[in-house]
């Protein structure tokens, strides 16, 4: 006859403490993140304002040198961007944050008048195509690289594979880029110049095909590689880091005396503890994601998130400026929340300390 228990009094205070630690945790947390956001959006928002000329300028300067006086050129630009010029900067700043949570970013002050939610939601997917790609390889091959390394501590695979990562990693990601220009379009010849340019071929209709795969694959695969490149070498390096501090706790000692073979240590005992700190890192750069690198997309003129805000830097359209760090910091808060939870879903301990704090 099977007997049901109930809980206790005293099991019934810790449950209820343990829930009141986690909820409070995650408030805290939460809580720390919209702050975040709106902080760094009100400081880019003054921020560009900040800076030297602007489009607004621009366009009055080029309807000027056409003829036209600089009353009506000033009309015709507060007209052609649907801004008021005379607005003070605290009222354009509340009107934006407005607009901001009901969900409208504006419209871009170069691009026809188009709203930025839709030029980003344009080129949002290669970024997220290209990079988190990278970021999947990058973390696979920097695991296995990594603890293969501590493995063979000291033998000549080791040395090879760190002063590759550690070349790879002090190397700019920038200059690593000019390289594979250099090397696989014009000194080789194995890629096309023009191939390494855009995210897909003219003419080509976004589908689930064979044919735009393979399409989208040939734009991205120099582009691809030179991610991997420039970011494999730390991870290989913090892999092996962790790999020999856990080779030296006393259960993979005890593992040993029992008999088990270096994979079934390394599967069971050494691989779990060792990637844990990666499995944080891997969670905060998703966040960078959306930001891809406005450097390399703008040097194989891929048309993803970097390559629309360094465009938008270079014409001072504000709203897309605006637009393009808001799902920047909101995508990287958020994946520091995300980390932050996993890690103290992991470790009670974690959000015990963050509750005293």
């Amino acid at each position: 006859m099977t007997t049901i228990t109930t809980p206790t009094t005293s099991q019934h205070t810790l449950l209820d403490s343990i829930q009141k630690i986690t909820s409070n945790y995650l408030l805290r947390r939460l809580a720390k993140a919209l702050f975040s956001i709106w902080l760094v959006t009100t400081i880019t928002f003054f921020v560009i304002r900040a800076m030297p000329g602007n489009a607004v300028d621009i366009l009055i300067q080029e309807l000027t040198a056409q003829g036209v006086s600089p009353e009506d050129a000033k009309n015709q630009a507060a007209a052609l961007m649907n801004i008021d010029l005379d607005q003070p900067l605290a009222l354009q700043y509340l009107d934006y944050l407005g607009n901001v949570m009901h969900g409208d970013l504006g419209n871009s002050y170069k691009s026809a008048g188009q709203p930025v939610a839709k030029l980003i939601a344009q080129v949002l997917p290669w970024t997220l195509f290209s990079v988190g790609l990278a970021l999947l390889i990058t973390f696979v091959l920097g695991i296995a690289l990594g603890a293969i390394m501590a493995y063979k501590r000291d033998t000549w695979i080791d040395h090879l594979l760190s002063n590759i990562a550690a070349t790879l990693d002090a190397v700019s990601p920038y200059l690593i880029g000019l390289l594979a220009i250099l090397l696989f379009g014009i000194t080789w010849k194995l890629v096309p110049i023009m191939e390494m340019r855009g995210a897909m071929s003219p003419g080509i209709k976004p589908e689930f095909t064979l044919k735009f795969l393979a399409d989208i694959f040939m734009h991205v695969r120099v582009l691809l590689l030179v991610y991997v490149l420039s970011s494999i070498g730390s991870w290989m390096l913090q892999m092996k880091s962790n790999t020999i501090v856990t080779l030296g706790e006393d259960y993979v000692t005890v593992a040993r005396a029992r008999g088990l073979t270096d994979y079934r240590i390394l599967t069971a005992y050494v691989g779990r503890n060792a990637t844990l700190p990666l499995f944080t890192r891997l969670a905060t750069s998703v966040g960078f994601i959306v930001g891809g690198s406005v450097l390399l997309e703008t040097l194989f003129t891929y048309r993803g998130v970097g390559f629309l805000l360094a465009r938008s830097i270079s014409e001072r359209d504000y709203p897309v400026m605006q637009g393009v760090f808001l799902i920047i910091t909101i995508s990287v808060v958020f994946a520091n929340l995300l980390a932050d939870y996993v890690y103290g879903w992991l470790d009670p301990r974690v959000r015990v300390a963050g509750e005293d704090n």
